[in-house]
């Protein structure tokens, strides 16, 4: 059977979706988390374990539309103005290094080492947005904090998202 020109594919479409849904249990569950870190707002970042598998599978527009629609469906439903903002500026700022990370230097780097990269770019995303709503750019000193706290989890969710793209490659509904 040939595609047509301009249709949607029906697994792609379904795998966006199952990851947007993913990504915003994983954002409910986080938040739900007691995780006592010396830094205020510091998180696990389970959400990134997403965003890793949209860009190993997909295309970057398609990643993008998994990063925005989990963000924008979970701060409706969960959230708040505030917790939209800082989860897309950490989301995107995010993506943009993991992908661009991921096409460059995809047999150098590890998925964990993406991972990481994510995490810390997440960090700075969101710090970033701090200093803009607070008018304070000493906000900016908990940086060297969330770097330290960026290593373990990015370790974590870059061990948990390979596992999860293993996983999906072995079930061979990505094609």
């Amino acid at each position: 059977m040939r595609k047509v020109k301009g249709a949607v594919d029906t697994r792609k479409l379904v795998l966006i979706s199952v990851l947007v849904a993913q990504g915003m249990v994983l954002g409910y569950i986080e938040k739900m988390l007691p995780i006592p870190f010396i830094v205020p707002g510091a998180k696990l970042g389970l959400a990134n374990i997403i965003t890793l598998t949209a860009i190993y599978f997909l295309n970057f527009k398609e990643s993008s539309a998994v990063v925005l629609l989990r963000v924008f469906l979970t701060a409706a439903t969960f959230g708040s103005l505030s917790s939209f903002l800082y989860s897309l500026s950490g989301g995107v700022l995010s993506l943009i290094a993991m992908a661009g990370l991921l096409k460059v230097f995809k047999d150098e780097l590890s998925l964990i080492s993406i991972s990481i990269i994510g995490s810390i770019s997440h960090n700075m995303g969101q710090l970033i947005v701090a200093a803009i709503i607070i008018h304070n750019v000493l906000i900016l000193t908990y940086l060297p904090f969330l770097l330290i706290i960026a290593i373990p989890t990015g370790i974590f969710v870059g061990i948990v998202a390979r596992a999860l793209i293993q996983y999906l490659q072995k079930t061979n509904f990505i094609r």
